[in-house]
């Protein structure tokens, strides 16, 4: 029988739109209608504006930082200069936004460190490893902290390929505390043998 009817009364399968799922929150965000927004021909540019990207970049999620500590294993002493780094990428994404591609160029621009022992820090720089102490922190008291570092994240723009611009604000990423024991340290003498 050709030319049937599906007399279910279901539409059929949804297909996908093929949008850009971050142009569509953006839309939302907006209150645009999100195909018109995300989807317009290219014979029909419309000038796309900072803050238009801007509520984009604060939809992506950049990776929370890994929180490196040494001396590792989750021990350090009191009134040793604990050392602190966070391990974090630049990130580039790619969009399509009023039917224009959009290139979003995205770099870790702040750290603020929280010691867990109501100190903290705020930075331009990752930190290091061991030899090269950017960030470290003394603790005074023996117990157990939780350090943490929020990243916060600034990013350029660019449509079609045209010239990089920046994009107003910034998002800021809570990265997860780490468990840290901070212990005391007893000198003991010890003889030795004088042979």
């Amino acid at each position: 029988m050709s030319g049937s009817t599906d007399e279910s009364g279901d539409a059929g399968p949804i297909r996908d739109s093929g949008l850009d799922a971050i142009c569509v929150a953006t839309a939302m965000t907006l209150g645009e209608d999100i195909y018109s927004f995300c989807d317009i021909p290219p014979d029909e540019v419309v000038a796309l504006t900072p803050d238009m990207v801007a509520v984009a970049f604060a939809r992506i999620a950049p990776p929370p930082p890994t929180l490196q500590i040494q001396p590792p294993n989750g021990r350090t002493l009191v009134n040793l200069d604990t050392n602190f780094y966070a391990e974090t990428g630049e990130l580039d994404r790619v969009l399509t936004l009023l039917g224009q591609r959009v290139e979003l160029h995205i770099v870790a621009a702040t750290f603020t460190w929280r010691f867990g022992d109501g100190d903290s820090l705020t930075t331009d720089q990752p930190g290091s490893p061991y030899p090269n102490l950017e960030v470290t922190h003394r603790y005074l008291a023996k117990g157990h902290v939780t350090p943490s570092v929020d990243t916060t994240y600034t990013a350029q723009f660019r449509v079609s390929g045209g010239p990089w611009r920046a994009v107003p604000g910034s998002v800021t990423v809570t990265g997860a505390p780490v468990g840290l024991e901070v212990l005391t340290a007893t000198p003991t003498l010890v003889g030795y043998d004088r042979r």
